[in-house]
C-alpha cells in the first residue's frame, strides 16, 4: 500500500459565501474571505510563515477565492483554464506580482524579476546558452559528480540526503554555469544566498522593503540583508571580471570553445535588436538567478523524491527493474535520459506533489476578464503548483504517489495546467530541458547503487520560502544495493 504524502490540513471557519460570483459595481469576484487579511491573525490558515495554509483554506471556495490584504484585491486561482489565460492566453495584461517582485532585491532584473522589454531582451541573450544541444553537453559533467558522490557515501551512516542534494546540486552548477569546482568562491555564494534566503519571508512583509535597504534604514534584518547581499555582489562580480579577462586572454577562437553558461552569456549578443551583449550589472543579475534556480530547485526535487521512494518500496522495485534492464549496471549517458521513462514518471509524480516552484502571481495593469470574472487593474492574482497538483479533480487519491499519473495516455487527458512545475508562457523556465536531464540521470547514477531508507522518528515539514524546502531536511540511512 502506498504512503500517502504530507497533507497540510486547517480547521478555520465555515465558507462565508456560496455565490460563484460577487459583484462589486462593474467588476465580478469569486467568494472568499469576508474580512482583511490581517484580521484574522490567529487562525489556523493565518502564517505568515507558511502561506500555504492559506492557500489550502482558500481551496474550499472552489474555482477560484478573493481575499483583501489592506486596500489590495487577491484572487487565488485553481482552475487550470483561468491560469492559462493569465499565462499565455492575456499574458500582455498582467507583471510580476509585489511578491516576485520583491526578489529584485536579491536577483535584480534577472529572467524571474524582469518585466516587458527587459524580460525579452535578457531571454533573448540567454537563450542560445539554454539551447537543446548545449543542455545534452552537460550530461557526462552531471554524471561524473553523480557518480562521486555515490562514492562517498557510507552503508548505514545516517545523512540528511537533503543536505547532500543541495550539495550535488552546487557541484554540478559551479562546472556548468562557472567552469569551476565548488571553491571557497562558490562556497561564499551558497553561504550569502542561503543566510538571504532565511530572512527573506521577514523582508516580503515589511512595507517599502525597497526604499529602506536604498535608504541604508538601520532596522536590524535589514543590515543583516545588506552586509550578505553585499558579499555576494563581490564574489559575483570578482567572478565575472576575471571570466572576462580570461576570455579576452585566451582569444575570440578559444571564446567560442567553451561551453561554460557564464562564458556563452558574455559572449552572447541581441542580435534581433542590433545591440551590445550584458553589461556586468545585468550580468551579475542573471547569475545570481541561473545560480538559485540552477541548484536549489532540483536539489530540493531530488530530495523530496528521495523521500518518496523511501515511503513507497514498490515504485523504488520498479524504478530499479528498470534501471537494471536499461543500464545493466553501468553509469546512465545522454542516449540513455530517453529510454529512462519511468525514471522520468517518478521524478514528474515527485514534483507533483513537492513542486520546488510552489506558487506564482501576476498583477493586472488594466481591467481584466479572467474565466467568469472581472477584475480591476492592479488586482493579484496567485495560482499554487502545490494547491492544483493536490486536486482531486485532476489528480485520483492526489496524495498517493502514483507514477502511472505519468503515461503519455494519462499526461494528455489533463488540461494543460494542471501540471505545471516550471511554469508556462513566455516566461516558462528557460533551464527547463536542464532539469529534467539533472534529475533523471542523478536518480539513475545514485538509485542503481543505493537505497536509501527514510529514518521513521522524524518530523518531515514544508518551508516554503522562494523554492519548497524540507524544514528539517529528511534523514535517511543508506544500504548498498546487490548487483
Amino acid at each position: 500500500m502506498a504512503v500517502t504524502a504530507q497533507n497540510v490540513r486547517v480547521n478555520g471557519e465555515a465558507a462565508v459565501a456560496s455565490d460563484p460570483i460577487i459583484h462589486k459595481g462593474k467588476y465580478r469576484f469569486p467568494p472568499g474571505l469576508r474580512l482583511n487579511l490581517p484580521l484574522y491573525t490567529g487562525r489556523s490558515f493565518f502564517d505568515r510563515t507558511n502561506p500555504i495554509l492559506l492557500f489550502e483554506y482558500l481551496q474550499r471556495y472552489g474555482r477560484a477565492a478573493h481575499y483583501r490584504l489592506l486596500w489590495h484585491h487577491i484572487v487565488l486561482l485553481n482552475d487550470p483554464s483561468d491560469i492559462r489565460e493569465v499565462l499565455v492566453d492575456k499574458a500582455q495584461c498582467f507583471i510580476k506580482e509585489r511578491t516576485q517582485k520583491r526578489m529584485k532585491i536579491l536577483l535584480g532584473d534577472g529572467l524571474i524579476t524582469a518585466d516587458g522589454e527587459v524580460h525579452k531582451r535578457h531571454r533573448r541573450i540567454a537563450a542560445p546558452a539554454f539551447h537543446r544541444q548545449r543542455i545534452q553537453a552537460y550530461a557526462s559533467t552531471i554524471v561524473e559528480y553523480a557518480a562521486a558522490m555515490a562514492d562517498e557515501w557510507k552503508p548505514g551512516k545516517q545523512m540528511d540526503v537533503a543536505a547532500e542534494m543541495m550539495r550535488l546540486a552546487l557541484r554540478i552548477t559551479a562546472r556548468t554555469l562557472f567552469d569551476t569546482e565548488v571553491t571557497e568562491e562558490i562556497h561564499a555564494i551558497n553561504d550569502e544566498a542561503n543566510a538571504v534566503m532565511d530572512i527573506y519571508n521577514d523582508l516580503i512583509a515589511m512595507p517599502r522593503a525597497e526604499d529602506l535597504l536604498r535608504w541604508r534604514v538601520p532596522i536590524p534584518v535589514l543590515k543583516r540583508f545588506q552586509r550578505s547581499k553585499d558579499r555576494l555582489d563581490s564574489v559575483v562580480d570578482r567572478m565575472i571580471a576575471r571570466k572576462r579577462e580570461e576570455m579576452v586572454r585566451v582569444g575570440r577562437e578559444a571564446e567560442s570553445a567553451r561551453t561554460d553558461l557564464l562564458s556563452m552569456l558574455i559572449a552572447a549578443r541581441d542580435e534581433e535588436a542590433r545591440s551590445g551583449g550584458l553589461s556586468d550589472l545585468e550580468l551579475r543579475d542573471e547569475v545570481m538567478t541561473i545560480f538559485l534556480a540552477g541548484y536549489e530547485t532540483v536539489a530540493n526535487a531530488l530530495a523530496w523524491t528521495w523521500l518518496l521512494l523511501g515511503q513507497n518500496p514498490e515504485v523504488e522495485a520498479e524504478l530499479i527493474a528498470e534501471l537494471r534492464r536499461v543500464l545493466g549496471g553501468r553509469l546512465p549517458t545522454l542516449d540513455d535520459v530517453a529510454k529512462l521513462t519511468y525514471t522520468e514518471m517518478v521524478f514528474a509524480e515527485a514534483m507533483r506533489l513537492y513542486p520546488p516552484a510552489w506558487a506564482m502571481g501576476r498583477q493586472a495593469i488594466c481591467d481584466v476578464e479572467i474565466g467568469p470574472y472581472h477584475f480591476p487593474k492592479g488586482t493579484f492574482l496567485f495560482f499554487s503548483q502545490y494547491i492544483v497538483h493536490r486536486d482531486q479533480r485532476f489528480y485520483d487519491e492526489p496524495l498517493e504517489f502514483r507514477t502511472e499519473r505519468f503515461t503519455p495516455e494519462a499526461k494528455a487527458q489533463r488540461p494543460r495546467f494542471a501540471y505545471f512545475p516550471f511554469g508556462g508562457g513566455g516566461r516558462q523556465c528557460i533551464g527547463e530541458s536542464f532539469a529534467w536531464m539533472e534529475g533523471v540521470l542523478v536518480l539513475a547514477t545514485l538509485a542503481q547503487r543505493w537505497q536509501l531508507d527514510v529514518v521513521k522518528e522524524q518530523k518531515i515539514a514544508l518551508q516554503p520560502k522562494i523554492t519548497l524546502r524540507p524544514k528539517h531536511g529528511i534523514r535517511v540511512i543508506p544500504h548498498m544495493r546487490q548487483k
